[in-house]
């Protein structure tokens, strides 16, 4: 099953020379021609899946030229690293976010409800003035901020490296599993 998953995202992939053809990656020319971006190994699949959750978790912009970039760097499987960052979508990104913040909160010792009542505070505030109504919303845009970044930050790094884990030590334990099975298949004959 692994192997024709396998086969069928290699037939999906586009051939570096057809990259490097491209003219907006051009640019790129000979790193991309480098086989271990392409090459499906156990190292270079986790990291790439692993630096594409990474990034596509903690920044909500530009992510795939980041995991790209992080893949050359690091000498990961460059196409699990653009597609793994799809892991924020438009179906994903409140959740994500949501729970980015909340971990932020709660990390940093903040209450739900001091934020109420700066709202409440900065209503009259917003009713005022233009420039107050300028203010009150970087107050409040301040206050989710430091939180919601704290919170990316965590979420990015924890699951980024629970990602690594699990797919290394699949795929150890599937290529275990696999010469197991051979040996006895050798055996019984």
């Amino acid at each position: 099953m692994l192997d024709s998953l396998k086969r069928r995202l290699r037939a999906l992939l586009p051939e570096p020379e057809r990259l490097q053809q491209n003219r907006w990656l051009r640019w790129l020319g000979p790193a991309l021609q480098r086989r271990h971006l392409w090459h499906f190994s156990r190292k270079g699949v986790a990291l790439g899946v692993a630096l594409g959750v990474f990034f596509g978790l903690l920044i909500p912009v530009a992510q795939i030229p980041a995991a790209a970039t992080g893949a050359v760097v690091l000498r990961a499987n460059l196409p699990m690293a653009v597609a793994s960052t799809l892991v924020t979508n438009p179906v994903t990104f409140a959740p994500v976010y949501l729970a980015a913040y909340q971990i932020g909160r709660l990390v940093l010792g903040e209450d739900a409800a001091p934020a109420a009542q700066d709202d409440a505070a900065l209503a009259p505030a917003v009713l005022a003035t233009e420039p107050a109504q300028d203010a009150g919303w970087l107050a409040r845009l301040g206050s989710v901020g430091k939180p919601l970044v704290v919170g990316l930050g965590i979420l990015a790094v924890g699951c980024g490296a629970l990602v690594y884990v699990l797919i290394s030590a699949g795929w150890a334990l599937r290529v275990r599993w696999k010469r197991r099975r051979q040996l006895r298949q050798r055996q019984a004959r």
